[in-house]
């Protein structure tokens, strides 16, 4: 399995690449802000060929580039409903002032092609078997995508869970203890589970729940409890 990405923009945000094997079809996590050069490069040192753009959540540092990069190559974008509303109106998922400095006069339009994404369903993409886990919190329609295959045990956690911290509930639509509810189950997790986060570096589901300041005194919990 092939996996691979860069930081995209000022919010360096993480953006994947994810494919069964160099010269194959491929899917793109997260393309953000300037994404567009980075994903070009990727695609053609491994001879990729993208099939869908997947999201794990509507935030403008993930979803940045995502018309583009749909535009161009003519492929729909995945998102969870309750975060849809944030690729044309990008500005909604912040604080009002900050919306105003960030966007200024530019425009944000959903892509042609915007297919939605439900809770515990398995995406099947490009030879890649990815299980959706909603994740509400950081924003009402975060999402995870995990791998479903011995040879990708990893979690794309998006802004759910980072090296050493969790994501910032304070943005419009977070909620604290909703991301909690969300972080313990995902604490189900095997310990040896890598974490692809949304910023920073990956790590496993076994250190953060050892280490993880954030995580202190929570305890893992079925989905649904």
């Amino acid at each position: 399995m092939l996996v691979t990405g860069f930081p995209a923009g000022a919010f360096a945000a993480n953006c994947y690449i994810v494919a069964p094997a160099p010269g194959e079809e491929c899917v793109i996590i997260d393309p953000g802000q300037d994404a567009e050069r980075g994903i070009e490069e990727l695609l053609a040192r491994y001879r990729l060929k993208p099939v869908a753009v997947l999201l794990t959540h509507g935030h403008i540092d993930h979803v940045w580039s995502v018309g583009p990069v749909c535009g161009a190559k003519g492929i729909p974008a995945w998102i969870h409903p309750a975060d849809r509303g944030l690729l044309a109106d990008p500005a909604s998922g912040l604080a009002l002032n900050v919306g105003q400095e960030l966007f200024g006069g530019i425009t944000f339009t959903e892509p042609d092609d915007v297919r939605e994404l439900t809770d515990g369903a398995t995406l099947e993409l490009a030879g890649v078997q990815l299980a959706v886990g909603h994740v509400p919190g950081h924003t009402p329609g975060s999402v995870t995508f995990r791998g479903g295959a011995d040879d990708l045990d990893a979690l794309f956690s998006g802004d759910l869970l980072f090296a050493g911290s969790i994501g910032r509930t304070d943005l419009p639509g977070g909620d604290h203890a909703t991301m909690l509810k969300s972080l313990a189950r995902t604490l189900t997790l095997p310990d040896e589970t890598v974490v692809l986060p949304g910023h920073g570096p990956q790590t496993t589901v076994g250190a953060e729940r050892r280490t993880n300041p954030f995580l202190t005194g929570l305890e893992p919990a079925q989905r649904g409890l």
